[in-house]
């Protein structure tokens, strides 16, 4: 399975516009090569270089097996008009968001920011609002394949 953005290519800095310094918006991202018998998606994006330790930005699951992009700009609804859920974040262990809260780090050294996506061979039957580990924990062995796609942001971007 492949992640990709028109935004940014992997390893690069993500733009502004999809941080918490610009307009926060979600980044466009299309995938392929999703196995047979994928039945929803799960799309995570966490900074693992937060001082605080692993932070999470955005948590969005049940996203249908026959989706294979989503736009740039998503709502911060708990329900999507794909059927998809978006969980809570903004946090390591505390998630009081709903939705994509793009990068925003503190002055210092870029962080990298991984979309992880993975296939599952079932639908999650957790509510909108569902924390990262709740969604980790659901998906238990039921993963078919996963993909990352990261980017980089700081507070220090050359210009």
């Amino acid at each position: 399975m492949r992640l990709v953005s028109p935004a940014f290519v992997e390893g690069e800095w993500i733009p502004q516009i999809h941080t918490g310094d610009g307009l926060d918006l979600s980044p466009a991202l299309r995938w392929s090569g999703a196995p047979e018998g994928t039945r929803s998606y799960v799309l995570i994006l966490d900074d693992p270089d937060a001082p605080a330790g692993l932070w999470v930005h955005w948590v969005l699951f049940d996203i249908p097996a026959d989706v294979h992009e989503l736009p740039a700009g998503l709502p911060r609804s708990p329900t999507l008009e794909i059927g998809s859920r978006q969980g809570r974040c903004w946090g390591v262990t505390s998630f009081s968001r709903l939705g994509y809260h793009g990068p925003m780090p503190p002055p210092g050294p870029p962080h990298r920011y991984r979309f992880t996506l993975w296939a599952l061979d079932l639908r999650l039957a957790l509510p909108a609002g569902a924390t990262a580990p709740e969604v980790r924990a659901a998906m238990g062995t039921h993963a078919l394949a996963e993909t990352v796609l990261t980017g980089i942001y700081g507070r220090a971007q050359p210009r």
